[in-house]
């Protein structure tokens, strides 16, 4: 039993492989854990070395005989027994069956128990911590009946044949109870692995999903400081180069609106790139624009020489910062879209509706409408649609049937509108 204990023990510090292995332990432990999964896959090897040790106790009944038996039986007895544990857990269940095998006919012919008899237990462990419940129990019956057998051979003339069944028992009850423990535990560290795993999967999906998510919030945004910024540096730049040599000071005021939006631009893109940057702790972004910058936004529009009409019905209502940025890059975007495809001569007309539970944002022009070129790399009204769908709202973009283009846009006031 000191030999059985042992190589239970070890079979215990083999599982330290699964806890030295996780990632983030240190490089010496993680060595280690590499060590014992090369040696736990080498399974006859590690076998072999286990069952050394009933293969020494038994060299002395091997090599000499005892109660008129000859040593040549007691070395086929201990190979008969031993051998087969060189494939112990490759084979559990043929292995059990075999060494089974060889005690029982060494019981038959009434010769006497060895070391090597031990191996039945190895093979009782070892069933019960590979296999369900009840290859584990049909095993510890099989083990209760050579009992039987051994006690009715060995044990049934001397008085203390009922304390020889009782310890036997108890060593093969000890055995099957300590390879269900083992089962248990095993099966409590793979899925202990497992869920670390699976976790660690759903970190990192996670991590990626917010990144692109934020990547793609950050697309948006470029695009509409980018498109409209540049839309107006080139109406005004137009513009000035058609009255360099007529009006002087149109083309300078011209120019003057060219720098004031390419630094808006240039400090836009400083504040959207600065969100990708790991190391910056500076800390404050400046605000989102929104509702109260529409001002600003419409006269940088006039002041390229779009005429610009702004309207706003009833009584505004307090927003969330996000619906006020959506707002704004609404309108943002519709201006752009005139700027670009309007034509000359092209008005607008922007008006903010406040109706209720939601705002209504109509942004309409007189331009080209549906005759305008469009080369099919914008993204400007799936932009809008994401947006406001963020919110629970609804975007139409479509040219006008009288002409000119229109973008009308519901958005919600309220978190619980949105959501019914």
């Amino acid at each position: 039993m000191c030999v059985s204990g042992l190589f239970l023990s070890a079979e215990k510090v083999s599982d330290l492989g699964l806890i030295l292995g996780r990632p983030g332990r240190p490089y010496s432990v993680r060595m280690v854990a590499s060590a014992w999964d090369w040696l736990r896959s080498k399974k006859p090897l590690v076998d072999a070395f286990y069952a050394s040790p009933l293969l020494v106790v038994s060299l002395p009944s091997m090599t000499s005989g005892r109660s008129g038996t000859g040593a040549w039986l007691f070395a086929l007895l201990t190979v008969g027994l031993i051998g087969p544990l060189v494939l112990r857990r490759t084979f559990p269940r043929a292995v059990f069956a075999a060494v089974a095998f060889v005690s029982a006919v060494q019981c038959l012919l009434d010769v006497e128990i060895v070391a090597g008899n031990i191996a039945v237990l190895m093979g009782l462990y070892t069933v019960t911590t590979a296999y369900p419940f009840r290859w584990g129990l049909a095993a510890a019956l099989v083990c209760e009946l050579g009992v039987v057998m051994a006690t009715y051979r060995y044990a049934l003339s001397g008085s203390n044949s009922e304390y020889v069944f009782a310890m036997m028992t108890v060593v093969v009850a000890g055995v099957w109870l300590l390879g269900l423990h083992m089962r248990t535990r095993r099966a409590y560290l793979r899925s202990v692995e497992e869920r670390a795993e699976r976790l660690e999967r759903d970190r990192d999906n996670e991590v990626k999903v917010a990144m692109a998510a934020e990547r793609a919030r950050i697309a948006r945004e470029l695009h509409d400081v980018v498109a409209h910024n540049v839309s107006v540096i080139v109406v005004q730049a137009d513009g000035a180069s058609y009255a360099i040599d007529t009006d002087v000071v149109r083309a300078r005021q011209a120019l003057s609106t060219i720098s004031a939006t390419g630094r808006v631009a240039l400090a836009e893109m400083r504040r959207l790139l600065g969100v990708l940057r790991e190391d910056d702790d500076a800390g404050a972004f400046t605000p989102q624009p929104g509702v109260g910058e529409l001002d600003e936004l419409v006269e940088q529009v006039r002041s390229s020489g779009v005429p610009v009409v702004f309207e706003v019905d009833g009584e505004p209502v307090v927003m969330s910062e996000g619906r006020q940025l959506t707002v704004y890059r609404i309108v943002q975007e519709a201006l752009t879209n005139t700027l670009k495809h309007g034509g000359p001569g092209a008005t607008v007309s922007i008006r903010l509706r406040y109706a209720g539970d939601a705002l209504e944002v109509r942004v309409e022009d007189d331009g080209r409408g549906a005759a305008a070129p469009d080369d099919g790399r914008g993204h400007g009204i799936a932009g809008m649609r994401e947006r406001v769908a963020v919110y629970g709202g609804s975007v139409h973009a479509a040219p006008r049937a009288g002409g000119g283009f229109e973008v009308v846009a519901r958005i919600p006031v309220r978190e619980e509108v949105g959501a019914s």
